[in-house]
């Protein structure tokens, strides 16, 4: 049973935050969705559900209470048994609403022969995989996308190169091609849950040796101290936080928001890089009346900042304050 978040915490940060993922055969899919959204809507609590016939996987932030009792009411389902979760903190709601949703696959990988309930990696637990990955024989590979892999990694890790999940089989492909099949693979990603996926695609290509960081980067930067670490910058996630760091600690990047691409506070000294308008990745890229509208945008909200009115930009302003101070 996963460990619920220390009260002390929640005396800095008001929210917690729980990714999970879970899969399972789920049938009356329209009728948990619901619930779900029900549950969620009446108890405040923000963010994601995706549930398919393969199980359920979202993120979701909330108060305390909130958030163990939506967890509580997915266990109850009659389909699940162990329930991956992650908890962290937040200082702010940091999604806009609450979105249940119905998918083909709640991680999309886009090959329905794949089957992570009975032909996955074996577990490596976050305490053991230091030495683990320290193996000559091993060959490590983040099965993130580009961007992600670009604020931070494990060291010595293979970068695929996608800019989508589903991509990763095409990479595999490849791969398989040209790597002896009883080359000894870990593979690790933010939470878990696409390892489940890009594992078992490793052995239905007749991989041998295969394994996974259990609970991901999220569960490993959780458990070990920064001083035992070897992961290198910080693990983007998918929503407003953009990226946290050792003990789950929000990071010091912000999401451009006229690329959506991760923008690091060496971004910020470029003189490419307009505050809530453009970054070094698409300055010149953008048309008139996106850079207008941006500005107008950017202009409100340094004005909502500036009377200590909220606004859904304020966030992003405040650690852009933080990281030029």
């Amino acid at each position: 049973m996963e460990k619920p978040v220390p009260k002390h915490r929640l005396v800095e940060a008001p929210l917690t935050v729980a990714a999970l993922y879970h899969f399972a055969p789920l049938k009356s899919l329209d009728q948990k969705r619901q619930s779900l959204l029900a549950f969620c809507d009446k108890n405040r609590i923000l963010g994601t559900f995706l549930l398919a016939k393969e199980g359920i996987n979202g993120t979701v932030a909330g108060e305390y209470e909130a958030i163990h009792s939506v967890i509580e009411l997915i266990r109850a389902w009659d389909e699940i048994g162990q329930l991956e979760v992650k908890f962290s903190k937040s200082a702010s709601r940091n999604f806009r609403r609450m979105k249940v949703r119905i998918k083909k696959e709640i991680v999309t990988m886009g090959k329905e022969h794949v089957d992570p309930l009975n032909q996955s990696g074996e577990y490596i637990e976050p305490g053991d995989w230091n030495q683990f990955i320290s193996q000559d024989e091993v060959m490590l590979i983040d099965t993130r996308n580009t961007y992600e892999v670009s604020m931070g990694k494990f060291k010595g890790a293979t970068d695929p190169n996608t800019d989508n999940f589903s991509e990763f089989p095409n990479w595999g492909d490849q791969f398989s091609k040209i790597e002896d099949k009883s080359q000894k693979i870990a593979m690790y990603c933010t939470g878990g849950i696409r390892c489940e996926k890009a594992t078992a695609y490793m052995k239905h290509l007749g991989f041998e040796n295969v394994f996974h960081l259990k609970g991901g980067i999220l569960k490993y930067l959780e458990e070990i101290p920064e001083a035992d670490s070897m992961w290198e910058g910080e693990c983007f996630v998918f929503d407003d936080r953009v990226s946290l760091t050792h003990g789950l600690d929000e990071g010091e990047y912000i999401l451009c928001y006229g690329c959506q691409q991760p923008v690091s506070s060496d971004d910020f000294l470029s003189p490419l890089y307009e505050e809530g308008v453009s970054c070094p990745e698409c300055h010149g890229k953008l048309s008139d009346s996106q850079i207008a509208n941006s500005r107008e945008r950017q202009k409100q909200i340094q004005l909502a900042y500036s009377r200590g009115e909220e606004h859904m930009g304020r966030k992003l302003l405040r650690k852009n304050n933080k990281n030029n101070s």
